[in-house]
């Protein structure tokens, strides 16, 4: 008896980071934790995002929402806060706002070697805590490098189409399921949970969603 989590999740969010670390926290807890098949899914926030803007965060995100630059970055050390509280440190100043498409289809290319959650993380924290350029290639062969990817093989996708299906396909599943925001956490199909809820959510959710499952298990 397994329990399937599929996640969809973007890289510029900061929200799906410190979801990401609150569901570990709760799968460390989860007694079942080895039965757990956790997956990645792109969502891109931004699909029509550049890759290299003039601006820095809090000027974008005052004219998104058309406020002034104090309370966007009042906004931001909000959730420096949060992401404080779950030992995450976001360096806002120095993030790099770009598009994630490329970001994407290198997830993609990882978990075909086992390595996705893995570049999750590294991209994650590459673009939120250590302000690199996720959206060069360059950044991207060095970090596929880091997390034990072949770099000819990194090269070659990044400069073709190759793993673009997998992004769009994933996308157009999460416009199927009615997702409108990331992150947003699916289990078995049946139950959603959305935004980087506390991990106490998470682990209540998973015990009780075993317990159905065993239940369910024993009456078949």
């Amino acid at each position: 008896m397994n329990m399937k989590i599929d996640i969809w999740t973007d890289i510029l969010c900061p929200w799906c980071y410190i979801g990401k670390r609150e569901f570990e926290t709760a799968l460390a807890k989860f007694e079942h934790k080895d039965k757990v098949q956790v997956t990645f899914h792109s969502f891109e926030l931004d699909p029509n995002a550049n890759k290299n803007y003039d601006k820095d965060i809090y000027d974008l995100l005052a004219e998104k929402y058309q406020t002034t630059r104090e309370k966007s970055k009042a906004m931001h050390e909000n959730v420096q806060n949060r992401a404080n509280a779950v030992g995450l440190t976001y360096h806002f100043d120095i993030l790099k706002p770009t598009n994630s498409f490329d970001a994407h289809r290198l997830i993609h290319l990882a978990a075909k070697h086992g390595k996705q959650s893995e570049m999750v993380e590294k991209l994650s924290a590459a673009y939120l805590t250590e302000g690199k350029h996720i959206g060069e290639v360059k950044t991207l062969i060095n970090i596929a490098k880091e997390t034990g990817l072949d770099e000819k093989e990194t090269e070659q996708m990044l400069y073709s189409e190759d793993m673009s299906y997998e992004v769009r396909t994933d996308e157009q599943e999460a416009r199927q399921l009615g997702i409108s925001g990331v992150p947003y956490f699916v289990i078995n199909r049946k139950y959603g949970i959305s935004g980087g809820q506390p991990n106490e959510v998470f682990s209540e959710a998973l015990e009780n969603i075993w317990k159905e499952m065993s239940s369910e298990n024993i009456v078949e």
